[in-house]
């Protein structure tokens, strides 16, 4: 349980800012603060076992139908990872306390930050593959609160756009992929995966899996060629820029590597992947970090080389090259938090981020100054830092690689190209910004004046930094003591009983690794020193803004997803039921092409003659229906009489629920339908195009006979059916013997209470939008007939009136019988209503609103209301939700009687189905009353163009 209580400690700490921002900055920062310092320090109660080699685990079961359970567990990885995102990200928010302005919104941003810290945290902790990549995608949507929190500038809109397109999709691809593992594995939990590494990668799915999965990884760290997102997520608050992209967001593609080795890794396009894609992510971040004049963009380009080099190093796929992955996962942190902390101290005091615009600043921030050079010196790799130890050991397992065969040599020299082009940077950085002069020009050195008013800054700012600098140099010194048993954690985590022993140290004696460092660092300081000849060599080669190219690809997928909308969304009703029906037509048919067999081995009914004459009736009013389509009535009549022998088969089929129930749709929907029709033109256009018809005729007879032929060999095959088990469980478990009743208000309660809460939406909707709606009334036919004077015929009005009473009793009687004899409330309202409608129909609206003064909607809503208090009911039990009960009363002067809970919730049904049918067809009805404006008063009645 304790285990849970990490990510609930950061979650509840996404709330703390917001409550307590009005209290001053200080209150706020340090209250935020509280928590994440907690669970660090739950995080280290676990050392003893985690430095063991143990995992933890806790699980929760969540979404059991899916694979999904809410299982977390502590390994060595979590712990490495857990520990940069709780003690760097506790460093980061006490910085950006100090960092923000007076006028920032310090409380929404720290907010942010907790909510990404906690999706952070759910990714390493993550026991279920599923569960892992909700967080996945949770630290998507929270980097793009992150890097947007200056809504104001462009930059910042399109670097938060940029980032979660990109990752966004990545997180699709991952998606997909985990499906995948989950589908050939059996199971999400993580165990079960990482124990199924022979079988994944025996699977013929395995090659799809690492694609996709490979996709999602190096989207997220910013991998050749999905690099571009980071360097324009610097246009975040510094602050981000620390924290996402050093030490969590960019390295959760590093993660899920590690965290998929035992699964996925040791094989051929594994490592070929990872050793190509790090290899051209190292030098091609390293040669645009350069060659950048902004610090942050410096500090971007570097964190793509450098998290390429980290997937270098997964790649070589060897024991000790994992660990020196894992160790500078460790390093590359320390030193690049530091870096983007002290970036943002070098614009906050003075305004710029252009080294153009920025030298000697030693003597005015000789602070800032120093933890610049301290993880400067770590980032290029000079010893005693710890730097110089990772790159060592990648200098080394590039050498010894036999990747590649005769080709290996290329992996040692691009890698000796990152190392020298590291080295650079770094120098170039500390130097332009605190030793050389500041340049006004792009290549004349003029001494400009400086920036008298650039002082170190507050405390605040610069311990944090300081602290990680210090790490840098000391994990250099002491690497086996401070360093070693984290990393030893984290290899065992990922490498099992095939994790090495090692030894981290500064001096290995003379060895090749040890002269490809010179080389570097001698090389390096040359290309700083002729830096301005680059920008003539970069000249020479086609630059492309990869914010440029990105914004023209989204227009073009806009542009072309409007051309396939128009293309296909029209205004034409028919087109959009011509591409439904079609859809349908294909998937059915490749369903249907998959049968060795149409015919089955069950038999079938004979025919008699009364089937034939329904049938042919049934035919015949639907081929009716659509040639009498001209003539509205009639073609309303022919489809009445098809739904009428509807309800006739179902008789015949002993379904007589189903047959009341028809019975009752069909008569309200053709009030409905005659209500809806009255408003449209009474005829249609006489003239349809050929094409038209012979594409409607051709539609209609292949989905008749793709329908025909899945009837019929459905209904040759004996199917498993879940009728037994309802047939079997009526009477004992719902106490009723009409199984459909019993199904509708007890076994699947929960869907009836879905459909009458559409249904009350529906009606409701309607209600809405007919409120108050004027329509003309048609005074004729189209033949100039007038309609009679007799608005209310007398033989209707006293018919309604005598069935009124009548068809009230029946609605009772089919209610109270519906638990054990066919009926319910479903059907019982709809004859409530119809009988109801009747009266609408006989005397008028205003005459009967008068004497049924009945709100629809309240009846509506007090029959959802009962059937949700009737479900709630069983939990005062101790039951879950709709759970029935019944059982059998003596009442006096009746006997008896079985009295159940359903009995209330059928109430629920029966009120929702009257209030619902009635909003709907009641008000259809009343947009023409006497009331309603003429054709002649409206343009009477209408302001004249001088009046206006």
């Amino acid at each position: 349980m304790s285990l849970l209580l990490i990510p609930l400690l950061t979650l509840t700490g996404t709330a703390i800012p917001l409550l307590t921002s009005r209290f001053g900055r200080a209150y706020c920062t340090l209250s935020t603060l509280v928590l994440p310092v907690i669970a660090l320090a739950l995080l280290f109660s676990y050392v003893p076992a985690l430095l063991n080699g143990e995992t933890l685990h806790v699980a929760w079961s969540w979404i059991p139908q899916l694979g999904l359970d809410l299982a977390f567990r502590v390994d060595g990885l979590t712990f490495l990872f857990a520990l940069l995102i709780l003690g760097i990200g506790s460093l980061i928010i006490f910085y950006a306390g100090h960092y923000l302005s007076p006028t920032e919104k310090d409380g929404r941003f720290l907010s942010y930050m907790m909510l990404f810290m906690t999706a952070m945290l759910g990714i390493v902790m993550a026991d279920n593959l599923l569960l892992l990549w909700l967080f996945w995608e949770l630290t998507s949507v929270s980097s793009f609160l992150l890097i947007g929190f200056w809504g104001h500038r462009s930059d910042a809109r399109r670097g938060a756009r940029m980032a979660l397109t990109v990752t966004g999709a990545g997180g699709l691809a991952l998606l997909a992929g985990i499906l995948l593992i989950g589908h050939v594995v059996g199971s999400f939990a993580l165990q079960d995966v990482l124990a199924a590494g022979d079988q994944l990668r025996a699977s013929s799915y395995y090659p799809v899996i690492l694609a996709l999965v490979l996709l999602g990884a190096f989207t997220k760290s910013a991998q050749f060629p999905f690099h571009f997102w980071l360097p324009h997520a610097m246009a975040a608050p510094t602050p981000v820029s620390a924290y996402l992209h050093s030490s969590t967001m960019v390295k959760a593609g590093i993660f899920l590597l590690a965290r998929l080795h035992p699964a996925l890794g040791d094989t051929t396009a594994w490592e070929t992947s990872l050793t190509l894609v790090g290899l051209a992510t190292l030098v091609y971040g390293a040669w645009f970090a350069l060659l950048e004049r902004d610090l942050k963009g410096i500090l971007a380009f570097s964190t793509v080389s450098h998290l390429g080099l980290i997937v270098l190093l997964l790649g070589l796929g060897s024991p000790l090259a994992i660990v020196a992955a894992l160790f500078h996962i460790f390093n590359h942190a320390l030193f690049k938090a530091t870096l983007f902390m002290s970036a943002g101290i070098i614009d906050h005091e003075t305004g710029t981020r252009d080294i153009r615009r920025l030298g000697g600043l030693w003597s005015l921030m000789p602070i800032t100054g120093t933890l610049t050079m301290l993880a400067g010196a770590a980032m290029a790799g000079f010893p005693p830092f710890n730097g110089f130890l990772s790159k060592e050991m990648l200098l080394t397992k590039a050498v010894a690689t036999d990747h590649f065969g005769g080709l290996g040599i290329i992996i040692p020299i691009l890698v000796l190209v990152g190392a020298i082009l590291s080295v650079a940077y770094s120098i170039r950085l500390v130097a332009n910004v605190f030793f050389l002069p500041r340049k006004v020009g792009e290549k004349t050195e003029e001494k400009a004046e400086e920036p008298v008013h650039a002082h170190d800054p507050p405390k605040g700012m610069y311990l944090p930094g300081m602290g990680l600098a210090c790490l840098c140099l000391l994990v250099g010194l002491f690497p086996m003591t401070l360093a070693a048993p984290l990393i030893n954690s984290a290899s065992l985590a990922v490498q099992g009983v095939n994790s090495p022993v090692f030894h981290l140290a500064l001096w290995h004696g003379l060895n090749v690794p040890l002269m490809m460092s010179a080389i570097a660092i001698g090389l390096g300081i040359t290309l700083v020193w002729r830096h301005e000849r680059l920008y003539s060599l970069a000249a020479l080669l086609p630059t492309r803004d990869a914010k440029d190219i990105f914004e023209k690809t989204i227009t073009r997928v806009i542009k072309a997803a409007v051309w396939l909308t128009l293309r296909l969304e029209n205004g034409s009703l028919q087109r959009y039921q011509a591409l439904l029906l079609m859809s349908a037509l294909i998937m059915t048919a490749l369903g249907l092409r998959q049968l060795d067999n149409l015919t089955g081995a069950a038999g079938l009914q004979p025919i008699d003659g009364l089937a034939m004459l329904g049938a042919g009736v049934m035919v015949f009013g639907a081929i009716g229906s659509a040639f009498a389509h001209r003539w509205r009535l009639v073609s309303l009549l022919m489809l009445s009489t098809v739904g009428l022998l509807v309800s006739l088969t179902f008789v015949r089929f002993s379904a007589p629920d189903l047959a009341l129930t028809q019975l009752s749709v069909e008569v309200a929907s053709m009030i409905l339908m005659i209500l809806a029709l009255f408003f449209l033109p009474q005829r249609p256009p006489r003239w349809v195009s050929t094409r038209r018809i012979m594409r409607d005729l051709l539609l209609a007879a292949s989905f008749g006979l793709v329908i025909a032929v899945l009837n019929y060999a459905l209904l040759t095959r004996d199917t498993l059916s879940i009728s037994e088990f309802f047939l079997s469980e009526s009477v004992p478990g719902g106490g009723g013997t009409n199984v459909v009743n019993v199904i509708l208000v007890d076994f699947r309660g929960f869907d009836t209470l879905g459909e009458i809460t559409v249904l009350a939406l529906a009606g409701l909707g309607t209600y809405k939008l007919l409120n108050r709606l004027r329509l003309f009334k048609p005074s004729g036919n189209l033949e100039g007939i007038r309609w009679s004077r007799q608005r209310y015929p007398l033989i209707f009005d006293v018919v309604a009136q005598i069935i009124l009473p009548l068809a009230l009793l029946v609605s009772v009687y089919i209610f109270l019988r519906g638990h054990n004899q066919p009926g319910g409330g479903f059907i019982a309202g709809l004859v409530t209503a119809v009988a109801l409608l009747m009266q609408y129909m006989a005397r008028g609206y205003e005459w009967t609103s008068n004497r049924l003064p009945i709100s629809y909607p309240v009846v509506a809503a007090l029959g959802l209301v009962i059937a949700v208090l009737t479900g709630l009911g069983s939990w005062l039990f101790g039951y879950p939700f709709l759970t029935s009960s019944f059982g059998y009363f003596d009442i006096p002067l009746i006997g008896k009687t079985e009295l159940a809970t359903a009995l209330l919730f059928d109430i629920g049904v029966y009120l929702t189905v009257v209030g619902a049918t009635l909003m709907i067809l009641v008000n259809l009805g009343s947009v023409t009353t006497i009331h309603r404006p003429t054709l002649k008063s409206s343009l009477q009645s209408a302001p004249r163009e001088g009046n206006k």
